[in-house]
Order: structure tokens, then C-alpha cells, then sequence
């Protein structure tokens, strides 16, 4: 009886009831995403019908019209219904009795949403993909000033369009930057990424920076050594330098110091310019100022307030002719400058020649005469 306890292996508790499963085997991918069929749906027809619509822009409709039976195509086998308002510019997509997908609707709502923001059909049918989602990210008003906006943007596509191919490689994501939205199609993981990528570039961050990252991270991903490791001795950190008030002085008297090093060689005066005077400061006076008058009183005052609307206009169309009269007229002239001979010094006759000689003999002459003097003076004392 003892011999027979000690064959049998020791199981624990809580594996006790687990069978074997021939079935599954190593070469079975578990992660797989497998596709929705209508054999999956056991719900039956939905209850409810569910819609999305988007409007989109006025230079988008030629081409929604022209591609918008290859959309009916593409939804119609995943029984949603599209509709195209010309009148009021908007796309919508509904369910219909046939749909057997309830995330499908969301997809569709997507494909539509990147056929207004430019998308080509061909590249927007791709979200209907389980592993691929889109991401519209909103930039126009994260930057105030125009200018200092349309260069950040550009910033994202790059020199003749690298720095966007550069993203596209790394996140495997497609994106398209089109007026005040970046449109990223892609695996969720990378639309995260990408997304980092923009608002940082839009807040005055370089995309070469996290460009950089990827790449590293992409290489530290090849080594398995390295899997259960941190990777953060390996991606470069990038901040920002806060100078102390001292230090700042401290650099700008070395840039004026070269400066005047560098007008010491080049033979200039090394003394810095004048600074310009401050205003005076004005007397203080507790009285507020004058009111200033209104624009009517103004025109009241030239009598262009009892003007006809025709007659103002006209004396503002002759004021602006006579004003664009001076500023040719002045521009004219600074032309002409170009053309007027310098001032060119005559040749001295001879004459003049003979004049200036006997004038420089008469000073040596002069010199040479009191130095002979004072040498015979100094030998009659001795």
C-alpha cells in the first residue's frame, strides 16, 4: 500500500481538473483577430438603426461624386447604406436590416470622416481592417500666430516631404496633413505615436527628436537580451537649458567681448556705437489728458460728415491716386539716382602743378634755413 502512494505524482489542487487538449498546439496564433462573420452575430437583425453623418468642403465634392458608387460598393457587402447630400455638403452612413457587424457603423463612420479630410477612397476603404484604425488630429488652434502655425505644420512633412516619409516608415501609418487637421490611418499602437509626434511639433519640438527615438527603440526591439530591460539608459534626452539671470549676463558680455576683439583685428574703432538717449521723463501731472475727438467730429470739422456716400468715395479714390502719385514719383527718383555721374575731380593743369611744388620747396626750404641758423649761432658762442 505504501509502494503505490509513492508511484502516484503529486498533482496540485488547483490543476487538478485540468485535461489535456490535443488540439491546441504551439503552431495555433491565439492573438489572431479573427473576422466578424454573420454566423457570429447571435443577436439576429438590431433593434435600433444607428447613423453617423460629417459635413465636408466645398472643393471635395467633384471628386465625392465621381468616387462615391466605389463607396456604396465597398459598405454594401457589410450591409451599410450611404447617402451623399449635395445640397447641404454632408455624407451619412446608416444600418440597414443586413447589417450583421455592430462595430462596422463605427468603421464606416471613420471611412467618411477621411473622405472629407482629403483621404483617397482607395487608402480609406483600409480602416475597414480590424488591425486598422484612423485618428483625425485637430492642429489649428494650438498656435495663435498664422505664420509662426503654417511653418510648424510644415515642419511635419519635412524637405520635399522626408520628415513625413521618415513617420510613415517608423509607425507603419499613413498621414496626410491637410489644412488645419493631420488625418493617421494605422495600428493602434502607432497612431499613439503618432499623434505624440504632432502636438510636440505643433508646441515647438523638432519631429527629428522623436523620429530618433523611434529608430532606437525600433533597434533595441531586434534584441531579445534586452526584452525584460529598461530601455531608458539608450534613448536620448532632450531638454531644454533654463540659464539663471547670471549666467545670460555672463554670455552676452562674452559675445560684446568678441565683438570688439573682432573690430580690434579688422582695424575699426573698437569703442561700441552710442546707445540712443532716453526720453525724458515727462512731468507728472494728476489731470487725465485731453479727450481726443471722435472720427465724426473729425468729419464734422472738414465738413466730410454732409458728404453724398458717392461724393466720399470719391474724394477717398483722390486722395489714395494722389498718394500713390507721390510714392511713384519717389520711387522714380530713387531710380534715377542710380544714373547720376559722381562728382569727378579735374585734372591739375600745369600750372596748378608748378604752384604746388614751389609751394612744398618753400616749406623745406624754410626748415632747412632755421636749422642752419641755429648751427652757426651755436659755433660763434663757442
Amino acid at each position: 500500500m505504501a509502494a503505490s502512494s509513492e508511484q502516484l505524482p503529486v498533482v496540485n489542487k488547483n490543476k487538478r481538473h485540468r485535461k489535456e487538449k490535443p488540439w491546441d498546439t504551439d503552431d495555433i496564433d491565439h492573438w489572431k483577430i479573427e473576422s466578424f462573420q454573420p454566423d457570429d452575430n447571435k443577436g439576429g437583425v438590431f433593434t435600433e438603426e444607428s447613423s453617423f453623418a460629417t459635413l465636408f468642403p466645398k472643393y471635395r465634392e467633384k471628386y465625392l461624386r465621381e468616387v462615391w458608387s466605389a463607396v456604396t460598393k465597398i459598405l454594401d457587402p457589410h450591409g451599410i447604406a450611404c447617402t451623399l447630400d449635395l445640397v447641404h455638403g454632408s455624407m451619412s452612413v446608416r444600418t440597414t436590416r443586413k447589417t450583421f457587424d455592430p462595430y462596422i457603423i463605427l468603421k464606416a463612420r471613420d471611412i467618411i470622416k477621411l473622405l472629407a479630410r482629403g483621404v483617397a477612397i482607395t487608402q480609406a476603404q483600409k480602416v475597414l481592417q480590424d488591425d486598422v484604425a484612423c485618428d483625425i488630429i485637430k492642429i489649428g488652434n494650438l498656435v495663435r500666430n498664422k505664420d509662426r502655425f503654417v511653418k510648424r505644420r510644415q515642419r511635419i512633412i519635412g524637405p520635399d516631404g522626408s520628415t513625413l516619409k521618415a513617420i510613415e516608415l517608423l509607425t507603419q501609418c499613413y498621414v496626410l496633413v491637410q489644412g488645419n487637421t493631420v488625418s493617421v490611418m494605422g495600428p493602434y499602437k502607432s497612431l499613439k505615436e503618432v499623434r505624440r509626434i504632432v502636438l510636440d511639433c505643433m508646441k515647438n519640438i523638432h519631429p527629428i527628436y522623436r523620429i530618433k527615438e523611434l529608430m532606437i527603440r525600433r533597434e533595441l526591439a531586434k534584441d531579445p537580451k534586452l526584452a525584460t530591460e529598461s530601455w531608458d539608459r539608450f534613448l536620448p534626452k532632450f531638454r531644454k537649458q533654463h540659464l539663471k539671470t547670471s549666467e545670460k549676463t555672463i554670455k552676452k558680455n562674452e559675445k560684446v567681448a568678441a565683438k570688439e576683439e573682432a573690430r580690434k583685428t579688422a582695424g575699426l574703432d573698437a569703442s561700441s556705437p552710442a546707445k540712443k538717449e532716453k526720453p525724458a521723463k515727462k512731468v507728472y501731472t494728476p489731470f487725465p489728458p485731453p479727450q481726443q475727438p471722435r472720427k465724426v467730429d473729425l468729419q464734422l470739422e472738414s465738413g466730410e460728415y454732409f458728404l453724398k456716400p458717392h461724393e466720399r468715395e470719391a474724394r477717398e479714390i483722390q486722395q489714395r491716386k494722389q498718394k500713390q502719385a507721390e510714392a511713384t514719383l519717389k520711387r522714380q527718383a530713387e531710380r534715377a539716382e542710380v544714373y547720376i555721374a559722381p562728382k569727378e575731380e579735374a585734372v591739375p593743369t600745369v600750372e596748378e602743378k608748378r604752384k604746388r611744388r614751389h609751394t612744398e620747396v618753400d616749406v623745406d626750404d624754410g626748415t632747412a634755413r632755421s636749422k642752419k641758423k641755429k648751427k652757426n649761432v651755436a659755433a660763434e658762442d663757442t
